[in-house]
C-alpha cells in the first residue's frame, strides 16, 4: 500500500495552498500531456486519503488518465473503489501512472484506450469495465475537448464536430450503454465548467457543451430517480490540467485563475473530493445538483 501524507499538512489557507502566480507560456499539442506541463500538476497523489466511502464499488472514468479524471481514480480507488479509465491512445504514458497509483491503492485497475468519438468504442468501455468488474456502480463522464476560437467566422464545421462529439455524443452514448447495467444506488457524475454559466468568446463551442451537459445532469437526475439512481454535475474552476497548454492560448497562462476571489488557478487534487462526495452513500438525496468548484467564482 502506498503511503501518502495527511491532507491536513498541506496550507490550511485556500489562498496560498497551491502556487498563487501565474504560470509559464507554453502550448502542447492536443490532448495534452502530464510530463510536458509546466510546472505538473497536483493530483493528490501523495495527499489523498481515503476512508473507505466507496468499498466495493465499480467505476468508470472517462478521461481518466491526467488532469481531473486522475485525481479522480486516485480518489475513488483510496476510498475502495475499482476503477476502468478511458483515454485516448496518445495518452497511454499517462494512463499507465494513473493505473499504477490506483493498483498502489490496492485495488482492481482497467485500462481502455481509444476514442470515445465513435460510437461502437463507448459501447465496449461499458461492455468491458462490466465483464472485469462483474457490473457498474459509478459513472463519471469527464473527457472532454476545448480549442481556444478566433471567432465564429474561422469555426470549421470539422472542428466543432470534434467537440461535440467527444464533449455531447459521447457522453449519449456511454450513459446509454451504462443504464441497463446501473442498481438503485448508483451515481451518474458529469463534469461540466464555469464555461456552461460564464462562457469565453474564444471557448464558445465548448462553453456549449457544457451547458448542455447542465440540462443533460437535470434531465437524466428527474427521469432516473425513480429507480434510484443519482446524477450530477461538477463544475470546475480554472484548473490546472494539460488540457489548458493544449488550448492554444500561451498568453493568457501567466493569469490563468488569477481572476478568482482565490486568486489563484486550482488544482485537478482539489477537484477529487467533490467527485467522492457525489458518488459516495453521503450524497444519497443529492441528484440533478450542479456543484461548483470555481475558487470562489460565481455560476
Amino acid at each position: 500500500m502506498h503511503t501518502v501524507k495527511d491532507m491536513t499538512r498541506l496550507d490550511p489557507n485556500p489562498v496560498t495552498r497551491y502556487r498563487t502566480k501565474g504560470f509559464p507560456r507554453q502550448e502542447q499539442d492536443q490532448p495534452g500531456l502530464t510530463s510536458a506541463t509546466i510546472p505538473r500538476p497536483d493530483h493528490g497523489e501523495e495527499s489523498y486519503v481515503g476512508s473507505g466511502r466507496l468499498t466495493g464499488q465499480r467505476a468508470l472514468i472517462t478521461g481518466g488518465d491526467s488532469g481531473i479524471g486522475r485525481a479522480t481514480a486516485i480518489a475513488f480507488a483510496r476510498e475502495g473503489a475499482d476503477v476502468a479509465i478511458s483515454y485516448l491512445p496518445e495518452e497511454e504514458d499517462d494512463a499507465d501512472d494513473t493505473i499504477g497509483w490506483i493498483e498502489r491503492a490496492g485495488t482492481r485497475a482497467l485500462r481502455l484506450p481509444g476514442d470515445i468519438t465513435d460510437e461502437e468504442h463507448c459501447d465496449s468501455l461499458v461492455a468491458a469495465t462490466v465483464k472485469a468488474f462483474g457490473g457498474l456502480d459509478i459513472l463519471v463522464l469527464n473527457a472532454a475537448y476545448q480549442q481556444n476560437r478566433e471567432g465564429l467566422e474561422k469555426l470549421t464545421t470539422k472542428e466543432f464536430d470534434r467537440v461535440f462529439r467527444t464533449n455531447l455524443y459521447a457522453t449519449i452514448w456511454i450513459t446509454r450503454a451504462a443504464l441497463p447495467h446501473l442498481a438503485p444506488g448508483s451515481s451518474i457524475i458529469t463534469s461540466s465548467s464555469i464555461q456552461a454559466f460564464n462562457p469565453s468568446p474564444g471557448l464558445i463551442d465548448y462553453a456549449m457543451t457544457k451547458a448542455a451537459l447542465v440540462a443533460f445532469t437535470k434531465a437524466l437526475a428527474e427521469g432516473l430517480g425513480e429507480r434510484g439512481i443519482r446524477v450530477n454535475a461538477v463544475a470546475p474552476g480554472p484548473i490546472w490540467t494539460p488540457l489548458i497548454p493544449a488550448t492554444s492560448w500561451p498568453d493568457k497562462l501567466p493569469t490563468f485563475g488569477q481572476d478568482t476571489p482565490l486568486g489563484r488557478a486550482g488544482q485537478p487534487a482539489e477537484l477529487a473530493p467533490a467527485y467522492v462526495f457525489l458518488a459516495s452513500p453521503e450524497a444519497s438525496y443529492v441528484s440533478g445538483a450542479v456543484l461548483p468548484v470555481t475558487g470562489g467564482k460565481p455560476l
